[in-house]
């Protein structure tokens, strides 16, 4: 039991330390206009270089990534169906499918799932 807890102890510490030691060296201390800004050929940029990114199009990206890992969780327990016990497995998947369906019906009350307003 000491063992364990000395060797959290060690790995939280390193951690931390490695953490601590990489936030200190990674700082800038320089900050230029000049080379924060676009190079266009020394000339100065004609227009801004950072083009304004649909909010809408993120949105949709972040819930098809949520989904496409749920499937992906889903994928596993047809296997499990073949070991475990028939009304366990229902039960369970049941209601992670479930969830999943709130969550899509949440999503779509709040007008996420449509592209054009």
């Amino acid at each position: 039991m000491w063992l364990m807890f000395i060797i959290s102890f060690i790995t939280f510490m390193l951690s931390f330390i490695v953490m601590t030691l990489a936030m200190i060296m990674s700082k800038k201390s320089i900050n230029d206009r000049e080379k924060s800004s676009p190079f266009e050929c020394g000339f100065d940029p004609k227009s801004s270089a950072r083009l304004p990114f649909s909010l809408r199009f993120f949105l949709i990206a972040v819930i098809f990534l949520i989904f496409d890992v749920e499937i992906a969780l889903l994928l596993p327990v047809i296997v499990i169906n073949q070991w475990s016990n028939i009304m366990s497995w229902t039960t369970v998947t049941i209601f992670f499918l479930l969830i999943l369906l709130i969550g899509l019906f949440h999503e779509w009350n709040q007008g996420a799932l449509e592209w054009a307003t």
